[in-house]
């Protein structure tokens, strides 16, 4: 059974004709003959805006998913060689020492 034929809405369950009528009803009551051409409108114009900035936003991702698969990848530099350790200076001292001694 495809999962979105069993969608309920508000928990109230599946809306049948009878219940679309209803609501027909009750919206041409609540605003009446002359300003529902005005409230079609204006849904009209929103579900537009809405359609339009959810398509600016695909494309947008679309781009910056392109964008991040197509850019280069960074190059691998290999470590810089550390330095020789330096003797410490009281090593070398003690070292000039013996030498001196020896000598």
């Amino acid at each position: 059974m495809n999962p979105l034929m069993n969608t309920h809405i508000l928990a109230i369950g599946t809306l049948g004709n009878m219940e679309m009528l209803v609501i027909a009803v009750l919206i041409l009551v609540l605003f009446g003959a002359k300003k529902l051409p005005t409230f079609a409108r204006s849904l009209g114009r929103s579900m537009g805006e809405f359609k339009k900035a959810r398509d600016e936003f695909e494309s947008e991702l679309h781009r910056a998913t392109e964008e991040t698969v197509n850019a280069p990848a960074p190059a691998i530099r290999a470590p810089a060689a550390a330095p020789a350790p330096q003797p410490a200076p009281v090593a070398a001292a003690v070292a000039r020492e013996t030498d001196h001694h020896e000598a």
